[in-house]
């Protein structure tokens, strides 16, 4: 099993305990590289127009939990498309 499957199933099992270089390698692997980054956002581009367009946070090594699930959420909508 890889490294990112892994990653998504702690995300589903337990979303508010993900680190958020794991949160940011799920991210990369499945959005590509992110259209900004410097700031204390992390934004990925999708492949839909508008929203919810897929943004994570450092909070002190840890994920947002609700940020968590929107990538969960992000992830299933792109399977759905592809």
């Amino acid at each position: 099993m890889s490294t990112v499957e892994k990653i998504l199933e702690k995300m589903r099992s337990e979303p508010a305990n993900v680190r958020f270089t794991d949160l940011q390698k799920v991210c990369d692997a499945f959005f590509g590289n992110p259209r900004q980054q410097g700031s204390s956002h992390i934004i990925y581009k999708t492949p839909w127009p508008g929203n919810p367009r897929v943004n994570i946070q450092n909070d002190k090594g840890k994920a947002k939990s609700y940020q968590v699930k929107q990538v969960l959420l992000a992830i299933e909508r792109l399977g759905a498309i592809t």
